[in-house]
């Protein structure tokens, strides 16, 4: 896999790292990151043979990698065509952002009440990440450490599957932006839009939390189906090119 499409372990969209990640394990991960990052289009073919000698791995378990993301919604199968990255057109979206606000809000009040000194710095390094990608004026870096503040917030209610359905709904989150323009813009001012929800997070404060959430979700549907009716300035660039093959996988397993 390019460099471009791996994010770091323990932020968005990875789950927590297990000890012995069987192979099938890490041809998930690199596609699902792949898909996140855009080295793997919306809409582009998922060729078996081609990607699994470029990962090193045999057909059999990426095949079953590939079905992962199926199941996950990532990827879609169609007879006769084989597997492709799926789209989602703007018809979707408020599906997706419900569906989101309810993992979300559900998590908030949990975070709040179960979230250990170290998961509540960890949530407040993520928006540090993220006043610090603003910086950068990078859109994409932007974007993930975005993202990476709500995952946080997630990951703090200490719920795997909470957890796991927000790693998905992550991914479905870029697949809609990567869908619905030809480039990837993020808002300039995203860092300052994330401060409520630290605050009320740090505060213990559940119902402001939750109510910070929503305010911060319905916007991002404002800018993704009506942008020219949000006033506020962003980050641009273009929807990233495919990568021109991926990289072996080499594990490396821990010792017992």
């Amino acid at each position: 896999m390019t460099p471009s499409s791996r994010v770091p372990v323990g932020s968005a969209p990875f789950l927590s790292p297990v000890t012995r990640p069987s192979t099938v394990d890490l041809i998930t991960v690199e596609l699902r990151n792949a898909v996140y990052s855009g080295a793997l289009p919306v809409g582009s073919p998922i060729r078996e043979v081609e990607m699994s000698s470029q990962l090193g791995v045999s057909r059999g378990p990426f095949r079953e990698a590939a079905q992962r993301l199926v199941q996950e919604g990532l990827l879609r199968s169609t007879p006769g065509r084989g597997l492709s990255v799926v789209r989602i057109s703007a018809d979707r979206v408020r599906s997706l952002y419900e569906a989101r606000a309810v993992v979300e809000t559900s998590a908030a009040p949990l975070a709040v009440e179960r979230a250990t000194p170290a998961q509540v710095a960890a949530v407040r390094a993520a928006h540090d990440a993220l006043v610090a990608a603003e910086r950068s004026e990078d859109a994409r870096r932007v974007g993930d450490a975005d993202l990476n503040v709500h995952w946080a917030l997630v990951a703090a209610a200490g719920n795997p599957w909470l957890l796991r359905w927000m790693t998905t709904l992550i991914v479905e989150v870029r697949i809609a932006s990567f869908t619905l323009s030809e480039d990837y813009a993020v808002r300039k001012d995203a860092a300052e839009s994330h401060v409520e929800l630290v605050e009320r997070f740090e505060a213990r404060d559940a119902e402001g939390l939750v109510a910070a959430i929503r305010t911060n979700l319905d916007d991002a549907v404002a800018r993704l189906l009506a942008p020219e009716t949000v006033e506020v300035e962003t980050f641009d660039e273009p929807r990233p090119s495919p990568a021109p093959r991926l990289g072996p996988i080499t594990p490396t397993f821990p010792e017992p």
